[in-house]
């Protein structure tokens, strides 16, 4: 298990060899510890972005990092997540810390979310990302109920429950969008509040037997409506019935 400082050493060798490398124009701190080092915790990763000044100059750039990661840090392991122009490289270390390295070109180097600090060079101005309206999470919430429905009248259990428990995590996904929360990958769920959380925790399945999945479908169609109802109030008056029919009730 790694340490606080530990981990707080690995981000500056990190970045002393980014530093190194004239090929990388820019490095940014981002993550929770971008809008202050004390936010971390004792379970927080490393996460650094990267500019690099030509585009086809990314993949040299990456091998070399990836070949320090394993030789004298602890690597045990990585796979890549390519979102936009960045490529994002996460690496599983010896220690158990998580350590994320996104590379993009230069002329993409810069913030769309508040967590970016910048540690050198120049960002550019970037459209900043936005949560999606509530209502893209809660049409995918119906629609996930549907396949409930009929996964545990196909006698697919194990199915059924994924269904159940991306359906409830849609909700709150909308819950969070309305109350100004992290939205992504149950971020912000833990700051709803209680009453509301209290509200889904209904939702969840406590088995894999067809009454107890049913239960939690009704329950996850109650809290649908409701959000529904402050999302789209006419909307949420036109879909109810079939809704109701949906969760069995």
């Amino acid at each position: 298990m790694f340490s606080p400082e530990e981990r707080d050493r690995l981000r500056e060798a990190i970045i002393a060899a980014a530093r190194a490398d004239g090929r990388i124009t820019g490095a940014a701190i981002t993550g929770s510890a971008a809008l202050d080092l004390k936010n971390q915790d004792r379970w927080s990763d490393v996460d650094l972005f990267f500019g690099v000044g030509e585009a086809d100059q990314i993949t040299a750039v990456m091998a070399d990092m990836t070949e320090l990661m394993y030789r004298e840090h602890g690597a045990l392991h990585h796979f890549d997540v390519v979102a936009g122009p960045a490529t994002y490289r996460v690496y599983l270390m010896s220690s158990t810390l998580q350590v994320d390295l996104a590379f993009t070109p230069a002329s993409s180097f810069g913030a769309v979310t508040p967590t970016f600090q910048v540690l050198f060079g120049e960002p550019v101005e970037r459209e900043r990302y936005a949560p999606p309206p509530a209502m893209s999470q809660l049409d995918y919430a119906w629609l996930y109920a549907i396949h409930t429905r009929s996964s545990i009248a196909r006698g697919k259990p194990w199915q059924a429950e994924y269904m159940v428990h991306t359906a409830r995590d849609h909700v709150l996904a909308a819950a969070c969008v309305r109350h100004g929360l992290n939205w992504r990958e149950g971020r912000g769920m833990d700051g709803l509040p209680e009453e509301e959380k209290k509200h889904l925790e209904g939702a969840l399945a406590s088995s894999l037997e067809p009454a107890e999945l049913r239960r939690a479908l009704g329950e996850v169609v109650d809290c649908l409506i409701s959000e529904l109802r402050l999302a789209d109030p006419a909307l949420a008056g036109r879909l109810e019935p079939a809704l109701r029919e949906i969760g069995g009730g």
